[in-house]
């Protein structure tokens, strides 16, 4: 079964309190500290205590900046963490992921192109620390899917690099589009842009009622002091119980007749690079008998306006339709299993085997399980295979590893 975390924020989140909070649960700060090392970047200095708010101990994760930081743009961050050798690839792409969506936030409220985006608090040292020690924290644990409550909005104003703004700051209410938020909740900047982030890069909303069977509990202490609440972020490690899980989607969708062929796989790449979860073409016959293609695009609400402006950027379209979806889903989880070509990923659904219930021939029989094709691609042409020999040996490792 996948192996969760719940983001209890019922007093918000920050990078730091989300370390602290991992840090709590178990994830080792030397190991930690060590791969953070790896990268190419110097001036800092880590260090964790405990700090008890309310009667509540928490791990106050800080990190120490000694030496002035430069400000960065978004590909000198991602190269940092690209040439760091003591991170495993799922933990660069997890960290690459935040601050891309980071970037696109930054980017829309200024009205600039991403790569143009200049980081100021979030690309000094502490918050890349904050950010990969995250990504990092999470794949050591063994955590696979990130759950979040609904969020304080928290009040009043902030002070940036470009003066004074409304709290949540503009970013980080881009970023926190299509999560509950309770506006006014909150006497200060209650999420941070780094925090606002990672949700949305990593996490989703809980469903309500959320089923949750509770491993472990860690605590993640802030740096402020509340009158009405400890500030700190309680994380759940889990497993969400339930055979279907369900959601609310859209549909968007726009009949083409006057398109390059060639352009089609471009724009897919775009669409789903921007946050689609599914993208299709399908051949129609439009007004006058004239051959055409229906895109069709299924998001999160909260992303219809940037996956709007793609289409109309690359297609000759010029209107869109749109639709309500709701999607019932079966569990599904990624795991790596071991093969001669090397670790490879393969997507595990079906029915949920609940608690209590082994994972006998019969369940193992009901569930489907499929190699990453990417993953598949690349050990083929690393060891000079045929892809389909990949991929049939990782499919029998794959189902010999679930009965197991």
């Amino acid at each position: 079964m996948t192996l969760s975390a719940y983001f209890d924020a019922f007093s918000g989140l920050s990078g730091d309190m989300i370390v602290g909070a991992l840090l709590d649960c178990g994830a080792d700060f030397a190991r930690m500290e060590a791969a953070l090392g790896s990268m190419p970047v110097s001036g800092y200095r880590l260090g964790c205590h405990r700090r008890v708010l309310s009667g509540i101990s928490a791990i106050k994760f800080e990190v120490e900046v000694n030496e002035r930081q430069p400000e960065r743009h978004l590909g000198e961050i991602l190269a940092l963490i690209d040439s760091a050798e003591a991170l495993a690839p799922a933990v660069k792409r997890r960290a690459r992921s935040i601050f891309e969506v980071l970037a696109d936030a930054e980017a829309k409220v200024h009205q600039i192109d991403r790569d143009r985006v200049h980081f100021h608090e979030v690309g000094a040292v502490d918050s890349i620390v904050d950010v990969v020690g995250a990504a990092w924290a999470l794949d050591s644990l063994g955590i696979d899917d990130v759950i979040v409550s609904p969020l304080p909005g928290g009040s009043g104003f902030a002070r940036s690099q470009h003066g004074i703004i409304p709290v949540p700051a503009p970013a980080t209410a881009e970023l926190l589009s299509g999560f509950p938020l309770r506006i006014g909740d909150g006497a200060a900047e209650m999420v941070t842009p780094t925090g606002a982030a990672v949700l949305k890069a990593l996490a989703r909303p809980a469903p309500i009622p959320l089923k949750f069977e509770i491993d472990r509990v860690g605590y993640g202490s802030g740096t402020r002091t509340f009158e009405d609440r400890p500030n700190v972020l309680r994380i759940m490690i889990g497993r969400e119980t339930g055979a279907l899980a369900s959601d609310e989607m859209i549909q968007i969708a726009a009949n083409i007749d006057d398109l390059n062929p060639q352009i089609y796989d471009h724009v897919m790449q775009r669409l789903f690079g921007a946050g689609a979860r599914d993208v299709t073409l399908t051949p129609t016959m439009m007004k006058k008998q004239r051959p055409g293609v229906t895109l069709g695009v299924i998001a999160d609400p909260a992303d219809r306006e940037k996956l709007s402006r793609i289409i109309f950027e690359e297609t000759s379209t010029i209107g869109l339709r749109f639709h309500p979806v709701a999607r019932l889903k079966l569990h599904r989880e990624i795991k790596q299993v071991e093969t001669r070509f090397g670790k490879i990923r393969v997507k595990i659904s079906g029915p949920r085997a609940e608690h209590g219930e082994d994972r006998s021939r019969d369940h193992a029989d009901r569930v489907t399980i499929a190699p990453e094709y990417d993953d598949c691609r690349d050990a083929a042409a690393s060891h000079g295979v045929a892809l389909r020999e990949v991929m049939e040996e990782v499919l029998a490792a794959a189902r010999r590893q679930y009965r197991e």
